[in-house]
């Protein structure tokens, strides 16, 4: 007698293109981050804010905010200081059947000048990347509401 094969639960989606979907945060690093001496703000202040890029980022495209499951790769380029203005983008560049991976660059825009004057800064005509990053991000399918 011939045996039945079972289907498996377990699907090997090939990833969706995805048109561009991003989003971007621009924040004043408050001197209150600062965690170091010299007013050296921890890169795990830029890392919550890829989460609160990702998390938009899955509400566009799922209507929930997802989890965050893994970064792959992080580096750490330049140093933020408080005071400092960061714009944080992130972008999905691939869709699975739970799984979104996504990219994220934190790039500094604008930097406090103390020895000027206390309030005085400028603004970066060449403004300098400090952090990038990627990773994955799942949202659960009885979670998923809306696709872009």
């Amino acid at each position: 007698m011939p045996q039945k094969t079972k289907k498996s639960n377990t699907s090997t989606q090939t990833p969706k293109p995805v048109k561009a979907l991003k989003a971007t945060l621009r924040i004043r690093v408050s001197n209150s981050e600062a965690h170091y001496g010299g007013n050296l703000v921890s890169g795990s202040k830029i890392m919550e804010y890829f989460g609160d890029v990702a998390t938009e980022l899955l509400i566009r495209l799922d209507g929930d905010e997802g989890l965050f499951r893994a970064y792959d790769n992080v580096e750490f380029l330049a140093p933020v200081f408080g005071g400092d203005y960061l714009e944080i983008e992130g972008e999905i560049t691939e869709i699975g059947n739970t799984s979104r991976k996504m990219v994220f660059t934190a790039k500094k825009v604008i930097e406090p000048e103390p020895s000027i004057a206390p309030s005085a800064a400028r603004i970066l005509k060449d403004p300098i990347v400090v952090v990038k990053a990627s990773g994955t991000c799942v949202t659960p399918k009885h979670l998923q509401r809306k696709l872009s």
